[in-house]
């Protein structure tokens, strides 16, 4: 027989919004922004649209400041000269995006974001649980402590043909093992592909 409350319990779960962790990665695993390949048209394409499937952006503050001082629609409104066709829909989106930044270091945020001071674990349970399709992490930082909280629902990873041999690593500092089931793969023309992951036990 059914377990009633064993059912809503489950339904609650599934309700709850994914978080997803992407980033670029080089193939010895260095996670810098600069290791990879230069972007391209066909990449700008992907990120754009893992900035529009997301309800919002979850950032700390390094990532926050560097997302905002190269993505910020100045107050002239008009993007930059230096900005190229492919650009501006990625520059789009990310602008017009909902953002959380989690510091304790930073007073106050704008471009459209929220400061999260509280406790890192309850502020994206709380995000979690509100009403959505699901929430978009990115840096190093704040994904390691989401990762270590196994609060992060799929790892999205665009592995670069490249050996930085240098720099931050993924997920250093991780406290425990996590065993990871690929649910998506995309090839890109530069020799990039797009690796989508699940912990294993997961929910779909």
């Amino acid at each position: 027989m059914n377990d009633p409350a064993r059912s809503v319990a489950s339904e609650e779960t599934h309700a709850m919004r994914p978080l997803r962790y992407s980033i670029n990665v080089t193939l010895d695993g260095c996670c810098h922004h600069e290791a990879g390949l230069p972007p391209d048209a066909e990449s700008m394409r992907y990120w754009t649209d893992q900035m529009e499937r997301a309800d919002a952006l979850l950032f700390g503050r390094v990532t926050y400041q560097m997302m905002e001082s190269a993505w910020r629609k100045p107050a002239a409104g008009t993007w930059p000269d230096w900005m190229d066709d492919a650009q501006i829909p990625f520059a789009e989106a990310i602008d017009g995006a909902k953002k959380h930044v989690v510091s304790s270091t930073l007073s106050t945020v704008d471009w459209n974001a929220e400061l999260v001071r509280e406790d890192v674990g309850q502020a994206v349970r709380r995000l979690k649980q509100q009403p959505g399709e699901g929430l978009w992490v990115g840096g190093v930082t704040l994904p390691l402590a989401l990762a270590n909280l196994g609060l992060i629902d799929e790892y999205e990873f665009v592995v670069q043909p490249v050996l930085a041999g240098h720099g931050p690593t993924l997920l250093a500092g991780l406290r425990q093992r996590v065993q990871l089931e690929l649910v998506g793969r995309q090839d890109f023309r530069s020799g990039a592909m797009a690796l989508r992951y699940r912990p294993m036990g997961a929910l779909a």
